[in-house]
């Protein structure tokens, strides 16, 4: 944590604290004593003020370096006590000396009321002392803990969207080349263009698999693609419908989201022409909906939810929460929040 600079608080904190005192304080002597003996006592206030100013200041921040933790907190404070009566008492002392000195008195114990009332002075301008240093030492401290709790969690974060970003990429290859191994038998000349579209979308998917975001218009011509590659394979079997306006087309996401989303409907789903997998892609409130009907397959998928987890993982990266997913009787929906330029200058 950086030093903090508290020239400022030095200069002016005894100068509020002395007006202070003075208002609630020494506002008697302004009608006791002479103007001499006023300004005498107004400049023996103030140096004093900086001197224990400075003195608790010291003191303060050396028990804050020694015990610098805010789980040590309770033991600065522990400290703190034990050094006020020192505080307190070398406070009125450099007082009574100066008065003294400055008035060439005679030398006498004070009288035990007003040395109590100074006491209760010097007590309450050392609690300011200690409240301001700790709680702007405490403050600052609770925010960089904060900070560094972020950090490792941005880094645990990213260190997994990396492994997931590892296993994407042969995913979706062993599922290509699954339904181009069914299709060379059943029809050559549609694997031949099959393999032309898988060039063209896997090409897309190494390219921005790497970026950060992206934006809507080009993930939404990426699955325009990728739809007529799946239209290849499954015919009358599958649609997605797209209705999004173009006002949308700038806003942003992580890239390949709406082809994951595709995938994981395709792989959990019966295709078929007479019970035809409808995908619906629409933005409403900012909010990018994928939905398709459920008609799940008989047989028990084997998944490892790669998509969804790396969509989660990419959204908690940027900050964002607000990603829903809902799965009853009849659809499988998810809802992900659409993100401007302006929103991300604290994540990016």
């Amino acid at each position: 944590m950086k030093p903090f600079n508290d020239t400022k608080l030095r200069i002016f904190g005894p100068i509020v604290l002395f007006v202070f005192g003075t208002i609630f304080f020494r506002l008697n002597w302004y009608f006791e004593l002479s103007f001499p003996d006023l300004v005498k006592s107004d400049l023996i206030a103030l140096a004093a003020g900086f001197t224990c100013w400075e003195v608790a200041r010291r003191v303060i921040m050396s028990l804050q370096r020694r015990f610098p933790d805010l789980s040590q907190t309770q033991t600065r404070f522990k400290w703190l006590l034990a050094m006020a009566p020192v505080l307190v008492n070398f406070a009125w002392f450099i007082r009574y000396v100066a008065q003294n000195v400055a008035n060439d008195s005679v030398w006498e114990l004070p009288d035990f009321v007003d040395y109590t009332y100074s006491i209760g002075i010097q007590i309450f301008y050392c609690c300011v002392y200690m409240v301001i240093y700790e709680g702007i030492y405490s403050l600052r401290k609770w925010k960089q803990t904060h900070a560094e709790k972020e950090a490792l969690r941005k880094t645990a974060l990213q260190s997994q969207l990396e492994e997931l970003k590892s296993q994407i990429n042969p995913h979706f290859l062993f599922n290509s080349l699954n339904s181009l191994s069914a299709l060379i038998g059943e029809n050559p000349a549609q694997a031949e263009t099959f393999v032309d579209e898988i060039s063209s979308v896997y090409r897309y998917l190494l390219r921005n698999n790497e970026d950060r975001l992206t934006s809507l218009r080009d993930e939404l011509a990426f699955i325009e693609s990728y739809y007529h590659l799946l239209k290849t394979r499954y015919g009358d079997g599958i649609d997605i419908y797209m209705a999004v306006d173009p006002q949308y087309d700038d806003y942003l996401l992580p890239p390949l989201t709406l082809q994951m989303l595709v995938e994981n409907a395709v792989k959990h789903n019966v295709i078929l022409p007479e019970l035809p997998l409808q995908i619906d892609i629409r933005v409403q409130n900012e909010q990018l909906i994928v939905q398709n009907n459920l008609q799940r397959k008989t047989t028990k998928v084997a998944s490892n939810r790669i998509g969804l987890a790396n969509i989660l993982t990419k959204y908690k990266l940027l900050g964002e929460d607000q990603v829903s997913i809902e799965d009853d009787e009849d659809y499988f929906t998810v809802r992900l929040p659409l993100l401007r330029a302006h929103q991300l200058t604290t994540t990016l």
